[in-house]
């Protein structure tokens, strides 16, 4: 089922900022920080610091709320220290480390925060916990295979090997150290690889490509204008602030907590960020071409994919694999449907998309990469799953209740 979109001749702000849900939670309120300080990063490293920040809000507000396990179990808190100094604290720390030359707008943002919480002792304990949760959270991702950038050249031209494509540099495939950054709570980054790609001989394969060839193209006859939309949305729009905005919308639609909000945004960018480590894995130990690579091998050296593709191998979905870690989490934590989320952003003006549950939001990402003609149905297939899996392990094994209730789970399901 395709999912509705309301057009209209303007978007007023950005919905994804989370503004409006977050005034009284600065768990949520930072949580909006946190993406739009991120926003112009590659979605990679922006996964990257998402999680860095939010277990970092997490910890410190654990460490006094004692609701779940910790991460880390190695900050202290003072009996009566705020949580809401805490959570404020612990993530301009964080930001403010990695983004200095946002200071001026951080400090404004944190002073502003600050200025809701009585002053007092508590008030103080709770800014030092957020310090020491932020600390801990860097001295523990430094060195965690981020940097230095490495590059991929090819080493074959044989058909199905990927080749650079016309967003490339001369340096090659770009990100190729992800596949070696240190996961925040999967065991390792070949933990979920995908299995190989179809042969190029395969029904499955011969499918992918027809189907991207006919709706994939720049002037595709057959993209329909709902698809035409979600393909530019979400070239447009990045996995973490797509999915940031989805969890605090739920959050806020279902009352939940600061001490839960905090958690769940844990999880789930903990999880994103796990998926692209894992992604990456997949990605350069197959090598496997782009769809405007195979159909110009197949002779049509005049087509060209309707959004640009990116300078990595094609199987598995990226996309695909980030938003369903993300989505599994989700759906443990708020149940599969019934919701209401709306995302927008004024990058792609008149397009606004509503969703009643989260799966709707990934079968819009599917068809996004396949009628923007970068991806093969069966990378989205594949990246999918691998994301799905990700996503459980990560609820399953971080960050439980501390006196072992459930959320709503389907764990017994799971695939670790």
């Amino acid at each position: 089922m395709r999912t509705p979109i309301v057009m209209v001749a303007a978007v007023c702000g950005m919905l994804l900022s989370n503004a409006a849900v977050s005034s009284t939670d600065p768990v949520l309120e930072w949580n909006s920080i946190m993406v739009n300080t991120t926003a112009s990063q590659n979605p990679f490293f922006q996964a990257r610091f998402a999680a860095i920040t939010q277990l970092a809000v997490f910890e410190a507000v654990n460490a006094i709320d004692k609701d779940f396990e910790p991460y880390l179990g190695t900050i202290t808190a003072p009996s009566g220290a705020s949580p809401d100094a805490a959570a404020v604290a612990a993530a301009h720390a964080v930001l403010g480390n990695y983004f200095p030359g946002d200071a001026a707008a951080l400090d404004a943002a944190y002073a502003a925060s600050l200025a809701s919480i009585p002053n007092g002792s508590a008030k103080q304990e709770g800014i030092e916990v957020g310090e020491a949760a932020a600390a801990a959270l860097i001295a523990l991702r430094t060195g965690d295979g981020s940097a230095p950038p490495e590059f991929y050249s090819p080493t074959s031209s044989a058909p199905g090997a990927w080749q650079p494509t016309p967003s490339c540099s001369p340096a090659g495939g770009i990100l190729l150290q992800w596949r070696n950054l240190r996961p925040f709570a999967i065991e390792r980054s070949d933990q979920f690889r995908s299995t190989p790609p179809p042969a190029l001989t395969s029904q499955r394969y011969a499918r992918g490509y027809n189907e991207v060839m006919r709706v994939g193209s720049i002037d595709s006859a057959f993209r329909p204008q709902d698809r035409a939309d979600v393909a530019r949305f979400y070239a447009a729009t990045a996995p973490v602030p797509v999915w940031n905005s989805a969890a605090a919308q739920v959050a806020v639609e279902q009352g939940r907590s600061m001490s839960e909000n905090a958690r769940a945004l844990a999880l789930m960018d903990v999880a994103i960020a796990d998926a692209s480590a894992s992604v990456f894995d997949t990605k350069y130990s197959y090598d496997f071409w782009r769809p405007e690579t195979a159909i110009h091998a197949s002779g049509d050296t005049t087509w060209k994919p309707y959004i640009v593709t990116p300078c990595f191998p094609s199987y598995g979905s990226a996309h695909g694999s980030l938003s369903n870690a993300a989505r599994k989490v989700l759906e443990r934590l708020y149940g599969p449907r019934h919701h209401f989320i709306t995302l927008s952003n004024p990058a792609v003006a008149g397009v606004i998309l509503q969703y009643e549950n989260f799966e709707q939001i990934t079968h819009d990402i599917n068809d996004a990469r396949v009628y923007g003609g970068i991806h093969f149905r069966f990378d989205q297939e594949t990246g999918s799953e691998q994301g799905q899996r990700v996503g459980a392990y990560v609820y399953r094994h971080i960050l439980r209740r501390a006196d072992s209730e459930r959320d709503y789970d389907d764990a017994d399901q799971a695939v670790e």
